[in-house]
Parts: C-alpha cells; sequence; structure tokens
C-alpha cells in the first residue's frame, strides 16, 4: 500500500510518498500560490511518479468544512488566506488523482504524526500548536483527534490586550486582537515593520512574543488539560522562545497547577516538534494510514 502526504500550508506545500519519518521515498516542497497553481503541483508531483499511490491524507490550514455528510466536505471555508475561500481541497485531488483522499486540519493531523512517531507517542490527551502564517491548534483527547461543531481554532481565542503597553490593533481581518492577530508572524512584522526572521534576539519583539504566547499556552493547559504541548512552526524557528515562554507560562499559572510537569519539569511539557519541519507532511501519512488499522476519531 503506498500512501502520500500533503502538508498544505498557509506558506508552502509539502508532498511526499512514505510509511513514516525513516522511510520517505519522494517529497517536493513548492510555495503556496494561487489555488489553481498549487493543488496543480501537488496534482503534478504524484501523477509523475513512477508507481501511484493509493491513498493520501492532507493536513491543510482552514478553517475547513470536516463532516463527512457536508456537499463541502474538504473545503477550505472563511480562510483570511487571500484567494483561497471555499477551495476543494480535497475533491480537488481525489478526482485528479482517482484515490481515497483524507482531511485534517494542519494542526490535528501533526499532532497525529507526532503521537505516532514523535514528541506525543504514549499520551492520551495532548496538543500541538502552529505558530507562523497563522496560529492553529489541535490534538487529540482521550485518544481521539480533535473535532466537535466543527474543529478547534484555537489562534482566533482571544488573550488579554494591554494596549498601553502594546498599541497594535491586531492583525487578524476577522477578530483584531485575537492571538493570532497579535502573535503570527504577520502580526510581527506588521507591528514591528520588520520580518521576525530579521530581528535580533534581543529585540523587545521576543518577550512580548512570549507574553503573548504563554497568555494562551496558560488557558490551554487549565481548560484541556494536557500532557504535553508541542509547539510548531516558523516563528518558533527562534530556539530563544522556548525558556522564555515556558518562564512565563510557570510565572501565569503561579503554582496553581500542581503537577511536578508545571512546577518540576516545565521543559518537557511544552516542547518544540520532534519531527521538524517535517510533522505536516508525516501527518498527512498518518491520516492515510489511520484508516488502515481502523478509526482514531478522524473526520
Amino acid at each position: 500500500m503506498r500512501v502520500g502526504g500533503i502538508e498544505g500550508g498557509g506558506t508552502k506545500f509539502v508532498c511526499a510518498i512514505g510509511t513514516g519519518p525513516d522511510d520517505i521515498e519522494a517529497e517536493v516542497r513548492f510555495p503556496t500560490t494561487t489555488p489553481e497553481e498549487t493543488l496543480r503541483n501537488a496534482i503534478e508531483f504524484f501523477s509523475s511518479q513512477e508507481r501511484p499511490v493509493d491513498r493520501i491524507g492532507i493536513a491543510s490550514f482552514g478553517p475547513l468544512d470536516l463532516n463527512p455528510e457536508s456537499p463541502r466536505f474538504g473545503f477550505i471555508s472563511q480562510t483570511p488566506k487571500v484567494g483561497w475561500p471555499n477551495t476543494d481541497v480535497r475533491g480537488t485531488i481525489s478526482r485528479a488523482l482517482d484515490v481515497p483522499v483524507w482531511i485534517d486540519t494542519d494542526t490535528n493531523a501533526p499532532a497525529l504524526a507526532e503521537h505516532k512517531w514523535g514528541a506525543l507517542q504514549g499520551l492520551d490527551t495532548c496538543l500541538y500548536i502552529t505558530v507562523g502564517t497563522g496560529i492553529g491548534g489541535g490534538g487529540l483527547v482521550g485518544g481521539k483527534l480533535m473535532h466537535g461543531l466543527v474543529h478547534p481554532e484555537m489562534g482566533h481565542m482571544r488573550i488579554p490586550h494591554d494596549k498601553a503597553v502594546d498599541p497594535f490593533e491586531g492583525a487578524c481581518p476577522f477578530h483584531k486582537d485575537c492571538w493570532e492577530g497579535l502573535a503570527a508572524g504577520p502580526a510581527i512584522e506588521a507591528r514591528w515593520k520588520c520580518r521576525g526572521e530579521n530581528l535580533p534576539d534581543e529585540h523587545p519583539a521576543w518577550a512580548l512574543e512570549a507574553r503573548y504566547l504563554a497568555f494562551a499556552l496558560q488557558n490551554l493547559i487549565l481548560t484541556l488539560s494536557p500532557q504535553r504541548i508541542v509547539v510548531g512552526g516558523g516563528v518558533m524557528d527562534r530556539a530563544h522562545l522556548f525558556p522564555m515562554v515556558r518562564q512565563e507560562v510557570v510565572s501565569l499559572l503561579n503554582a496553581y497547577v500542581r503537577s511536578p510537569a508545571i512546577l518540576e519539569g516545565i521543559d518537557t511539557l511544552i516542547v518544540p516538534p520532534a519531527l521538524g519541519n517535517r510533522a505536516g507532511v508525516l501527518g498527512g501519512i498518518a491520516l492515510a494510514q489511520a484508516e488502515l488499522v481502523g478509526p482514531v476519531g478522524l473526520v
């Protein structure tokens, strides 16, 4: 059984064929442009292989329609990504390649991959957060991927915003100063007039960023009680952010959650992806493989 995976991100798409992190036989990366061009590039990658894949899993940015009974199942809905609202990602790939396609969010699918091969192994309640072009969150609760009314949209939760300290109004086109609007990559660039990767480690941007990340992670710890939180995405490539965020989380919780994982082991509670920048595409592979061994609370 040949399985393909797609990471559909707001900045880049990654397509791969393989069975896991130690067995990727083909892989390609290309920028996310228009839906037509981007999905065509993905289709061409799979159709150009010597042997076809039997199934594909997609870890896509959203919001997504994940109701299998919906006529718009697998569509991206009202995304802030220009040109992408109402795009039929799952159907376009499935029809072009004539294969079954599974789809989930670009946070749920990496959580599944990290649970299978990476930093979330052996845990039944755990989260995967991505901080990049946007902010998103997903994961497993009781061993099942998180769905419900639609799917988690953690990046759009409200967090404290002291406008005397940070007068920036926020970059989210829907909510202005939600978590994503204050702390995603575009917010950093809009606030400081410079892309985050070009800011030095000592720049005040990072203390503010750590504070905003910690506000939301504290809320998630108190709400969902995860055993571990993986935090990935391009913004988190700045490794010095992790100790700053952890320290802020401990401070905000103020010893209220009496767990050794917080009081003594915060370094193992909030961690980077073990699968690195392949967590997304491996999440796609994991989605397709999960259907081979039985339901895991997918879509």
